[in-house]
């Protein structure tokens, strides 16, 4: 099995609505997230590649129009908008896109990371 990974950086708010008042994370806060995408096949194209990582621009177009600098639970129309909800959703987008597409890994600061690999 062949596994490729590619990161993107984007930087939103977010806010998770019915914690406790005392919960840092119910206050509106924002984070510097990474995204990795890791997609996976048997085999290589015809280039040798897994997926040309050039292919995956669309990810990163999306990312910059649609999230960097965005409050995310108004994108995502969410109150309980995880670092876990998010890989999630973005699997979603890019299992659309690339049948290749394995997990969507999120991390909010350095030391966390949430992923999403359907089963």
């Amino acid at each position: 099995m062949y596994k490729i990974t590619k990161e993107f950086h984007f930087s939103a708010s977010h806010q998770l609505i019915g914690l406790p008042e005392d919960h840092p994370c119910a206050r509106l806060h924002g984070h510097n997230y990474i995204v990795k995408v890791e997609l996976t096949s048997d085999t290589l194209n015809e280039h040798g590649f897994v997926k040309d990582y050039r292919d995956l621009t669309p990810l990163k177009n999306y990312i910059d129009d649609e999230l960097d600098h965005r409050h995310l639970n108004e994108v995502f129309g969410h109150d309980g908008m995880t670092a876990e909800y998010l890989s999630k959703t973005l699997y979603e987008w890019c299992a659309e896109r690339w049948s290749e597409v394995s997990a969507v890994m999120v991390s909010e600061t350095p030391k966390t990371w949430a992923e999403y690999r359907p089963k």
